[in-house]
């Protein structure tokens, strides 16, 4: 069974962050430079919310505010769902789910250790089930 502790290893521990006070036009330009879809918000270096490109489409764009003039607080989620690196990626997976997010920041108690995305969940569970064929072949084989 695969980790999110795994998952950093591979993907690295590399977090990009944006300030509540940011505007989001800021954010947007960060977000499309390090070619991610979501930053954690920070304030002290504690985990304050997310912003996500989600919340740009739904909370910008639909309702016609300007990127530029308008804060990360003010469209970020502050709800923020996260797992331990100890959580398994099908666990990840069933979270995402439920709760249809596509980020989850990675908590080692207060600490914010890295943040996994759907792809590298969906990227976990289709190695771990190639792995698993591969082995199973093998066994059919007799090897």
């Amino acid at each position: 069974m695969v980790h999110v502790r795994d998952l950093l290893r591979t993907k690295g521990e590399r977090i990009w962050s944006v300030s509540p006070d940011a505007s989001v036009y800021t954010a947007l330009v960060l977000m499309a430079e390090k070619r991610i879809g979501a930053l954690v918000v920070l304030v002290d270096d504690k985990l304050t919310g997310i912003i996500s490109e989600r919340d740009y489409a739904r909370k910008i764009v639909l309702k016609g505010k300007s990127s530029k003039e308008t804060t990360v607080r003010e469209i970020m989620s502050s709800k923020v769902y996260f797992v331990s690196p100890d959580q398994s990626v099908e666990g990840c997976m069933a979270l995402m789910t439920e709760k249809s997010i596509r980020h989850l920041p990675v908590m080692e108690g207060d600490e914010l250790v890295g943040i996994v995305s759907i792809g590298d969940i969906v990227k976990a569970l289709i190695s771990e089930q190639e792995f698993i064929i591969e082995q199973l072949e093998q066994f059919i084989m007799g090897r």
